[in-house]
């Protein structure tokens, strides 16, 4: 049982060193030639759709070693294209391992669209304005820099607010501060 397990963890690490390293070097052939040389090749298909299925399982929730041990019993119960106790711990092993770098890797990938990289602000007085009472009132002067998806360069952005624009912007940040405080107090 023992190389069946280690064949079973070198599957699973090959494919996340494949799917989320981006080593090329790793095709199928090579995962069934080095791993399981003897097994036939629609078995081998099988074991590795499965494997494929666990990984994105446990990816796609990012699951915590709780959920994984909730995962790899129910996996070990199913009838159908389940696991057994030995690929199980061999899973669980697995995860404890790469978990925290394919994270990282996935965040990466994210296609994010424009980044805020830089906030800066004052308080002023106007100095100039189109009628006389709006002189002398305080603005707020912000200047930001905005990176757009994956470019080095930064566009700042410079605009003013009045009091009363500032003061809800302020409500709004500090409404998406709970947001944030709420979601990440579990």
């Amino acid at each position: 049982m023992a190389d069946s397990s280690k064949s079973f963890l070198g599957l699973l690490n090959g494919l996340a060193r494949r799917t989320y390293y981006g080593d090329e070097n790793i095709t199928d052939g090579f995962l069934k030639e080095e791993l399981y040389p003897e097994m036939p090749e629609g078995d081998f298909e099988a074991l590795l759709s499965k494997c494929n299925g666990l990984i994105k399982s446990m990816v796609s929730a990012d699951m915590d070693f709780k959920q994984l041990e909730a995962f790899a019993t129910s996996q070990t119960k199913r009838k159908q294209g389940g696991i057994t106790e030995e690929e199980a711990q061999m899973l669980t092993k697995f995860w404890k391992t790469h978990k925290s770098k394919i994270h990282q890797v996935v965040v990466s990938r994210c296609a994010w669209n424009n980044k805020l990289k830089d906030v800066s602000w004052r308080i002023d007085l106007k100095m100039q304005a189109k009628h006389v009472d709006q002189i002398n009132q305080p603005t707020a002067i912000v200047e930001m820099q905005v990176q757009n998806g994956d470019q080095k360069e930064s566009n700042v952005v410079r605009f003013e607010m009045d009091e009363e624009r500032l003061s809800k912007v302020v409500k709004d940040i500090e409404k998406i501060e709970e947001q944030i405080n709420a979601h990440c107090q579990k």
